[in-house]
């Protein structure tokens, strides 16, 4: 099923122990692995090596991964990036996908999901599942404008906090919290 793909895959997260372990599981899978610990040394390796794919943190010390994935493609049209975050929004995901990422998934992402995410451009789209979904809570509604309207603004969160109508520091607060789950 993987040799579909382009062998050469590029991981880059600021967690050590994240990254060393899927290099380590793609590795096992016969990929030629790079890794980086930001933006500055994935634009590098991309640069240096072309990876035919590669898997971004959205959230990331010296640069934002929506920045990385746009500079990516800028460099290298065809490379597919699956974008990776603990901290996944609808309006994040839109801007991932909107700047040319094949995918976005939450963390804890295994290789195997990471896989199955860059093959999925090569299925039928899924058909739409009549069913009742249930309304998001009003706690995870507040979270994903909160990271809409911050989305908007470039990440600049006194500009957010402006346009939200509340102060900076209870922007912050709200910005560190984990995303409500439904």
């Amino acid at each position: 099923m993987t040799d579909a793909l382009p062998k050469t895959i590029m991981l880059v997260d600021d967690d050590d122990v994240f990254r060393q372990r899927l290099v380590r599981a793609f590795e096992r899978r016969g990929y030629r692995t790079h890794g980086a610990d930001g933006p500055a040394a994935a634009l590098a390796l991309a640069q240096q090596h072309h990876p035919g794919q590669a898997v971004v943190d959205l959230r990331m010390p010296g640069g934002s991964g929506l920045e990385l994935v746009k500079a990516l493609k800028a460099m290298h049209p065809a490379m597919r990036i699956v974008v990776l975050t603990g901290y996944g929004s609808i309006a994040t995901a839109i801007e991932a996908i909107r700047l040319g990422a094949t995918y976005y998934l939450p963390k804890p992402a295994s290789a195997e999901d990471i896989i199955a995410a860059f093959l999925r451009e090569q299925l039928p789209p899924l058909e739409a599942v009549p069913g009742n979904e249930p309304a998001p809570s009003l706690a995870r509604a507040e979270w994903e404008h909160i990271n809409r309207v911050l989305t908007d603004c470039g990440g600049n969160i006194s500009e957010a906090a402006r346009r939200l109508g509340i102060h900076r520091r209870s922007l912050q607060r709200k910005l560190q919290k984990y995303p409500p789950k439904h």
